[in-house]
């Protein structure tokens, strides 16, 4: 997608639609006059009739019928200006860039009011809807497409667009959409095509045209470090699929030591085993490696931004099938810490698997650890598809956490960590038992992750309703979300610029 910040006549544009934002209660806009002047006050009389009022997310096309260079223009509500930002902003513009595409334009310009948002937001906002609003997974279709992609998305200059600034947000724009964009295909991927040898191949990948370095632990590397969890898990996929341990470092600075970990559940599929899963919706168990996909490409981004924080990562991946060798309800496995675990339930892997990888990042000493995972069904009865939950033993730390989220759209919602709650994993036949019961899922999930990272600050991200998404809306599409890889992006900014 070419994109670039131009200054030119907005009738002399040659474009397949031009995107004009204005607002409901029609503050002076030097492109809204100039477009209706061009179009001879069809904006005006439409504005007159109430057929545009500049509501938030409204959405008209009027056709140019050769009155100006592009085609059509489409004009977009922004709302009341005093309540617009940036992650609005963003969501207008990628409902827009969605509607046009599905009609085949494919040649976009932006023109925007002057909305009190800095220059290098709009740049980063204008570009991450531009990308992430037409994202489209379409690799295993063998019909013709019905549209393209998008060829070009230029954003028109006001004379209070500060240009070096834009473009600086639309690159950091263009790197954290690439790297979300990475993140969703490896989730829609079918299992079949993302085994966790796919997932380490990808990251190697990634490694290479990033600039951080790769180590993949094997089975046998697994056995002779004790990773009872991980092994465990994926018993049943020794043969076929074995598992990987991919870890991944970055060195951002000269500095020895890490500033933050990122560790990403890496379920390439997810039958629940032995504790097998009901036959619906088990095809959306491919999602289970959301957390590894978007630490894999966290990393890409943090990476290619070149920005000065130490960061090492893992991801554990591996499949949880049903087999005559498969783990078991009542199995005790030893972990990596030491630390020994009764098995409840094979469908609550995920923290088995994450537990060997926390313990074994940390023994690295980083500053700070942010695991994410789909975690827990619990999660989503409670939070729904928009928020994901976090539990902490670190109250600065999950404060950032959530600041960056917030920063990056993505709402994140911190869940109490009483000790009381620690009582329900406890085991008669090992230190720990991997369910905790149905009271509180979310919570006890994510408790028992902390109890392999000793006092190291930590932040565990549930995002098993935010992984994927059922219904287009802002930038998020049908499919993998690609959640959190722009929080992660921002939190690493943060600790750098700390």
């Amino acid at each position: 997608m070419d994109i670039k910040l131009i200054t030119e006549d907005l009738e002399k544009i040659k474009a397949d639609a031009i995107i004009v934002g204005v607002f409901e209660n029609g503050e002076d806009n030097e492109f809204e006059k100039s477009i209706d002047t061009a179009l001879g006050g069809a904006v005006a009389a439409l504005r007159e009739k109430k057929e545009i009022k500049g509501k938030s997310g409204e959405f008209t096309v009027v056709h140019s019928l050769g009155k100006i260079a592009a085609a059509k223009v489409a004009i977009i509500g922004l709302g009341k200006k005093q309540e617009l930002d940036a992650i609005k902003l963003r969501a207008y513009v990628a409902d827009a860039v969605r509607s046009l595409q599905r009609k085949n334009n494919l040649e976009l310009v932006l023109a925007l009011p002057d909305t009190g948002i800095n220059a290098g937001d709009v740049g980063r906002v204008a570009v991450e809807a531009a990308y992430l609003g037409s994202y489209n997974f379409r690799k295993h279709l063998t019909k013709e497409a019905e549209f393209g992609d998008i060829k070009s998305f230029k954003v028109l200059s006001s004379m209070k667009f500060q240009q070096e600034t834009f473009n600086t947000g639309a690159k950091r724009g263009e790197i954290v959409a690439q790297m979300t964009m990475l993140a969703r295909d490896m989730g829609n991927e079918p299992s079949n095509y993302m085994t966790p040898q796919d997932m380490a191949d990808t990251a190697e990948k990634v490694a290479k045209e990033s600039g951080f370095k790769v180590e993949v632990l094997e089975r046998r590397d697994m056995e002779k470090l004790g990773m009872g969890g991980l092994l465990g898990v994926s018993k049943a996929s020794f043969d076929k699929n074995p598992p990987k341990l991919i870890i991944m470092r970055y060195k951002g600075k000269e500095t020895d030591g890490w500033d933050l970990a990122l560790i990403g559940k890496g379920l390439t599929f997810d039958t629940g085993g032995i504790s097998i899963k009901p036959a619906d919706k088990m095809e959306d168990m491919k999602f289970d490696m959301s957390g590894g996909a978007a630490t894999i490409a966290a990393m890409g981004a943090i990476a290619k931004s070149k920005l000065k924080v130490n960061t090492i990562a893992a991801v554990p991946a591996t499949e949880n099938m049903p087999d005559g060798g498969s783990y078991k309800p009542g199995d005790v496995l030893k972990m990596f810490t030491g630390k020994t675990v009764e098995v409840i339930s094979t469908d609550a892997e995920g923290r088995l698997i994450l537990a060997d990888a926390l313990g074994y990042i940390n023994k690295e000493k980083p500053a700070a650890i942010i695991d994410m995972a789909t975690l827990t069904g619990a999660c989503v009865i409670a939070l729904g598809m928009i928020t994901t939950a976090a539990i902490t033993n670190n109250q600065p730390l999950v404060e950032k956490v959530i600041k960056a989220g917030a920063a990056a759209g993505e709402r994140i919602w911190q869940l109490p960590a009483y000790d009381d709650y620690k009582e329900q994993y406890k085991s008669d036949y090992a230190d720990l038992k991997n369910v905790g019961g149905r009271p509180a899922g979310t919570i006890t999930a994510g408790l028992f992750l902390g109890e392999f990272v000793g006092e190291t600050p930590w932040v565990h991200l549930d995002i098993a309703g935010t992984a994927y998404g059922e219904k287009e809306k802002g930038i998020i599409t049908k499919g993998g979300s690609g959640v959190p890889v722009a929080t992660l992006v921002n939190l690493a900014e943060m600790l750098a610029e700390s």
